[in-house]
């Protein structure tokens, strides 16, 4: 498989976990037990609690367990060698700085 064919299956099979999972923006909320308690909030304004979804989200959460991260960091370092407006990995980082709780917003000259 060439690189090309290897990036475009990669993102095939992110995609198609994710419509596998447990729909919805996913946030922690309070204690359940005393393990923190994760719900995917629908856009319908319904909500779920990803524990009692287990078997949809089991695949996800595995599938981006903490592995990723040094690669993802890696790719997203790499695209700030070469930033371009609108490209996604200026996207992906704004949500992962949104979803992780840092400060997203442009500064002059960045």
């Amino acid at each position: 498989m060439d690189d090309a064919a290897l990036l475009r299956t990669a993102a095939e099979r992110l995609t198609a976990l994710a419509a596998r999972s447990t729909a919805g923006d996913w946030r922690v909320g309070g204690l359940l037990a005393s393990r923190p308690e994760v719900v995917a909030h629908r856009p319908d304004g319904g909500s779920e609690h990803v524990a009692e979804a287990r078997a949809a989200s089991a695949g996800w959460i595995a599938g981006l367990s903490p592995a990723v991260a040094v690669p993802l960091a890696d790719l997203l370092r790499a695209a700030a060698d070469r930033p371009e407006p609108g490209e996604p990995a200026l996207r992906l980082a704004r949500l992962l700085l949104e979803r992780l709780g840092g400060d997203h917003q442009a500064t002059p000259g960045s």
